[in-house]
């Protein structure tokens, strides 16, 4: 008898896009809906990314009733899924019609005195005025009393009006038509903010060329599989993750890995959705369905980690709470102790605590941190960082030691032939060609490197015979009559063909980092071919640029030998060196790291690297495009192979750390000063409304900064 786990059947998780919530208060308002909904297991509000992700009892809610639920705080719902709700665009711009017409109005009232109109059409343009712009923020101040809030768009009703009351028609004209300019301006700057990620959706073409047995026909791009070939054209974007099968072109993997040269692309060679082919076309074989192609994982890790509070955001938001009841417990105490114990004006207390309850709304400070975070995190990613939210963000900021693998990591992961030692008057050509001859056929990393030594040199091996592979040791073979034998210290040691002279000279290839192998011709050494795993072009200068970004520490390190680890330590820089390690070795030098220095950074390659990534404050893996395993388990991935984007990414920390602390200050100071302006009767409402709305979109403009930042 089969049986199935109920709660399990009936537990589901929904992603809905939310329209209109623009501010922790929109947020605050869900949660008191939601408080008593019946079925809701919990929910969390992405506030940038206008997402709300609900966990629920499928067999008691719906997503209808969620939809309805949030409808009830004027917001509207749709499932991420789905089309987007209708009517939007008109009700923004009938939203902005309102704000034009208040504006309008209130111009021609402050003209019409000039021109000693009567003083009716003076009261009629203000109360027109007036009327448009509280049309225009009505139905979100009902919608917040409906839900037991008093939001923004409550406080500059309240204001307005009693401006009115209080007989200042013209300040509360001009307070409402302030608030709509300031609204429409933060609307727009967060919208900029929003859409930096929305760019990455737009890199991948909608259809594809396919070719097939009924020939070449555009479709669908979510129609093809796996396995279906595609043709890219000259000047084409890449619609989906493949394998080239035929062809050859370079290929700009910016959108994706952010390398800022091409990458020349032939058969057997991995291409990625989004990417832009050059001057030449390619048959790819696709490899990933739409959903799952690097891209897409690309910018759902990206999604998820804007969704992610920074441990700033949430002290923050501790503050808010308590900050807003606070502000209007003084106003209610300003307008009422005052004229009551002194005997002062109530007109000119009630007119300052209307102030305090315009400044009591603590947007620009909510929002100072979330926008920076997103605003950073996707800069990083259009640049080939990322950063999996901003918790990492922050943390990468307060690292001063950082670890490096060396092999893949420091180094380029691929032996290279760096010297040959001509012995007994051989010629260097001889000896390079002789061994090519042998390792032909091997796949040995030591043996392509010998062969792409001998092409650089358009060196022709000859065809070897009864060649064979000496495990651990080397290889031998007949080349033109001659038995050839290459392979290490050991092999030669065994066969007694090792000389003093070459004994010293193989010591001091090994001390510095050097791999030797030794080549004999008819049992007469005839030449040493040092091989090593160099470091990487820009690796001294991204060490530098690290330590200028204030990192006190570089280690090295690496299972290789001691030799190889101070060679390259000592060629690159590094502070130290710890060689001859297990991965549990690493894993315990990253904590002892941490003990001496404080928070430590690992970078590695993802893969085998991972437990002393994990083990880091910070886990940083390179050239990870297409790994899945790296994307998922890195706290900052590198989707290319350059040195250069870990700098760039402790820059855009400490960049974005300034940031945010930048935008804590003006919202504080702004806030405070009006505080104490409101209180001593020096501000105005439209003061008090310039200040608050200003501050949000001055700190927005000042987060989109770190879109573009180096």
């Amino acid at each position: 008898m089969t049986t199935t786990c109920t709660v399990c059947e009936l537990h589901a998780e929904s992603t809905f896009k939310i329209e209109g919530m623009d501010c922790r208060e929109e947020v605050a308002m869900l949660e008191r809906r939601f408080r008593n909904l019946a079925g809701l297991e919990g929910f969390s509000a992405d506030l940038m990314g206008q997402r709300l992700h609900v966990k629920y009892d499928a067999a008691r809610l719906t997503t209808a009733t969620i939809a309805d639920a949030v409808a009830d705080t004027g917001m509207r719902a749709w499932l991420e899924h789905e089309e987007p709700v209708l009517g939007s665009e008109r009700q923004a711009r009938m939203r902005q019609a309102l704000v034009w017409t208040a504006g309008l109005a209130l111009g021609l009232g402050l003209a019409l005195p000039l021109a000693r109109a009567p003083s009716f059409w003076v009261s009629w343009c203000f109360g027109l005025s007036l009327a448009a712009g509280i049309a225009a923020t009505i139905r979100k101040a009902l919608n917040a009393l409906r839900a037991r809030s008093l939001d923004i768009n409550v406080l500059m009703i309240v204001a307005a009006g009693g401006a009115a009351a209080l007989g200042e028609w013209s300040e509360a004209a001009t307070v409402v038509f302030l608030f709509g300019v300031a609204q429409a301006l933060e609307a727009r700057t967060l919208e900029r903010a929003r859409n930096a990620i929305r760019a990455l959706m737009d890199l991948t073409p909608s259809t594809a060329l396919l070719r097939d047995a009924a020939g070449e026909r555009h479709v669908d791009v979510d129609d093809l599989a796996p396995g279906a070939v595609i043709v890219i054209r000259p000047g084409d974007k890449i619609p989906l993750d493949g394998e080239v099968i035929s062809g050859q072109s370079p290929v700009n993997q910016a959108p994706v890995t952010g390398e800022s040269l091409p990458v020349d692309k032939a058969r057997g060679d991995e291409v990625f959705a989004g990417t832009i082919n050059g001057r030449g076309a390619l048959e790819v074989r696709v490899t990933r369905l739409r959903r799952d192609t690097t891209l897409a994982r690309i910018i759902h890790l990206v999604e998820r980690a804007q969704a992610q509070r920074a441990p700033a955001q949430a002290l923050v938001e501790r503050f808010a709470r308590i900050y807003t009841p606070a502000v209007m417990l003084l106003a209610a105490a300003v307008a009422i102790v005052p004229p009551l114990a002194l005997q002062l004006r109530w007109h000119d207390w009630i007119y300052r605590a209307l102030v305090l309850l315009v400044v009591s709304c603590p947007c620009a400070l909510v929002i100072s941190t979330p926008v920076s975070i997103v605003a950073a995190l996707a800069g990083a990613a259009r640049k080939g960082v990322l950063i999996k939210g901003g918790m990492h963000l922050e943390r990468t900021s307060s690292v001063h030691c950082v670890a490096f693998d060396k092999t893949g990591t420091l180094t380029r992961g691929v032996p290279e032939v760096v010297d040959v030692v001509a012995v007994n008057g051989v010629g260097v050509s001889s000896i390079v060609g002789l061994a090519a001859a042998v390792e032909r056929r091997s796949a040995h990393p030591i043996a392509q490197a010998i062969l792409r030594h001998a092409a650089s040199m358009d060196i022709a091996a000859e065809p070897a015979e009864d060649v064979a592979a000496l495990p651990g040791r080397g290889a031998e073979g007949r080349v033109n009559g001659h038995r050839v034998v290459l392979g290490n210290h050991r092999l030669f040691e065994e066969r007694q063909l090792c000389s003093q002279s070459i004994h010293d000279r193989l010591g001091e290839m090994s001390a510095s980092g050097r791999t030797p192998v030794l080549v004999v011709r008819d049992d007469r050494p005839i030449g040493i071919i040092s091989v090593a795993d160099r470091p990487r072009e820009t690796a001294k200068d991204a060490l530098d640029l690290l330590r200028r970004q204030g990192v006190r520490r570089i280690v090295l390190l690496t299972g290789d030998s001691q030799g190889t680890a101070k060679a390259i330590a000592a060629e690159l820089g590094v502070d130290e060196f710890r060689a001859e390690l297990l991965p549990e070795d690493k894993v315990a030098a990253v904590e002892e790291l941490r003990r001496t220095y404080g928070s430590v950074a690992m970078v590695g390659d993802g893969v085998n690297d991972a437990p002393a990534l994990a083990t880091a404050d910070v886990g940083i893996a390179m050239g990870v495009a297409g790994s899945d395993a790296a994307l998922e388990t890195a706290d900052v991935a590198l989707m290319a192979d350059e040195l250069l984007r870990i700098p760039y990414a402790f820059r855009l920390s400490r960049a974005t750390v300034r940031n945010i602390k930048a935008n804590l200050a003006i919202s504080i100071v702004m806030k405070a000063a009006f505080l104490t302006a409101a209180v001593a009767g020096v501000a105005t409402l439209w003061m008090a409304v310039v200040a608050d709305t200003g501050a949000s979109v001055i700190v927005i403009a000042n987060a989109l900064r770190l879109l573009r930042a180096d």
